[in-house]
């Protein structure tokens, strides 16, 4: 599995360049089923029903003894508010590359950078969210990794962090009451399998 060091994240939290100083809306790449560019949407726009399909990453990182760090959302998000999810996920800007979103959309919201960072394949799903009424229409780009460092998180992203062992996920995505997870979850989770067992190894169960 290739491995590349993360590199240093060169916007501001807020989405924009350094040196843009007004507010600009959020662009993402519109691409077609084979992941290539075919144009650019405004962010909430691509979402809304019944969404356009547009480039996404998903980045899974875990611990010295293969847990997996998992965020819970901000409730002020307008997208999924208040739900669990993988530790970082996000949209490339147009013309930026997707491991290059991943570092630095990781670095943004937990305040910590990972150790390790490997590209974990591809997956393209089509999934409404029931509680938002918005459409997630993404070919996203998967990522595993480590994270070493202590975290920092941004409130206005991420409201709880935690890092769960395999059998302790299962666990949690069975019950009928107790954390909520985003619609996606699972399915990034699924397709990122193969790259996380190499990863974490067979003794960590995933």
């Amino acid at each position: 599995m290739p491995t590349t060091p993360a590199p240093t994240a060169e916007f501001s939290s807020n989405g924009s360049s350094p040196s843009n100083g007004a507010e600009a809306a959020i662009m993402l790449e519109l691409v077609d089923e084979k992941g290539r560019t075919i144009g650019t949407a405004e962010k909430l726009s691509a979402h809304l029903p019944p969404g356009r399909l547009h480039r996404a990453f998903s980045v899974f990182l875990f611990d010295a003894s293969g847990r997996l760090l998992l965020q819970q959302r901000a409730l002020g998000k307008y997208h999924s508010p208040g739900v669990w999810s993988n530790t970082c996920c996000g949209h490339p800007y147009p013309g930026e590359a997707p491991f290059a979103a991943a570092a630095r959309r990781t670095a943004e919201e937990l305040g910590a950078s990972p150790s390790l960072l490997c590209e974990a394949g591809t997956v393209r799903y089509n999934l409404p969210d029931p509680e938002s009424g918005l459409v997630e229409q993404e070919y996203n780009h998967l990522f595993v990794g480590l994270m070493q460092s202590e975290l920092k998180p941004d409130p206005e992203e991420v409201g709880e962090t935690a890092f769960v062992t395999a059998a302790e996920l299962t666990e949690l995505t069975g019950l009928d009451e107790g954390r909520p997870f985003s619609a996606w979850f699972m399915t990034v989770l699924d397709a990122a399998r193969p790259a996380i067992r190499e990863l974490t190894g067979p003794s960590a169960g995933w």
